[in-house]
């Protein structure tokens, strides 16, 4: 093998290998599409949260990828609780289901390593911990299914089920599961 200068002269072997380093290097630490949707609204995935009883947080199946329900936790480990409709108002639980969404990413990215991987989001159900007579629960879903449609893209169209619940654990006001299909 012949070296840079060699078939350059050294002058212009040293910038071949310059832009070849930098090329290297952009390479490897370049950011996926979906990840850098994520950087560009500001979303930070969280170590994904360890199961709270006796299950496991993702499941593979052939194409697919079952997620458990995420409940709204921050990376902090602070819970959006409550219930709709019973001193929690909409918009926070439209947050509530954006945070459950996010955990459902950080689930995905650490089973398949690289959220390129996803080639369509299913199907979400989304559970609204809700006081009695609220019937909004559809828009509270819509936190999660705007950010998964935003960061995914066409890929992140899905089918969704949202229903109203009498509690969710650990007093969360929102969980959502998801079913993934994968390359």
């Amino acid at each position: 093998m012949l070296a840079l200068g060699e078939c350059f002269g050294e002058e212009e072997g040293r910038i071949a290998r310059n832009v070849w380093q930098t090329c290297r290097l952009t390479e490897l630490f370049m950011t996926s599409p979906i990840e850098q949707k994520l950087a560009d609204l500001g979303v930070v995935l969280p170590t994904p949260t360890p199961p709270l009883a006796n299950y496991v947080p993702v499941v593979g199946s052939g194409k697919l990828l079952f997620i458990s329900g995420q409940v709204s936790i921050d990376a902090a480990g602070k819970v959006i609780t409550g219930k709709l409709g019973g001193g929690v108002d909409i918009e926070t639980g439209r947050a509530a289901a954006k945070l459950c969404a996010i955990n459902i990413l950080a689930q995905a990215k650490a089973a398949l390593g690289d959220l390129e991987k996803i080639r369509r989001l299913v199907k979400i159900n989304v559970f609204v911990a809700s006081a009695p007579g609220f019937a909004e629960q559809h828009l509270v879903a819509n936190g999660a299914s705007d950010l998964l449609a935003e960061v995914l893209g066409e890929r992140g169209k899905h089918a969704r089920a949202a229903v109203g619940m009498a509690a969710l654990p650990l007093n969360a006001a929102v969980e959502i599961d998801a079913v993934i299909e994968v390359e």
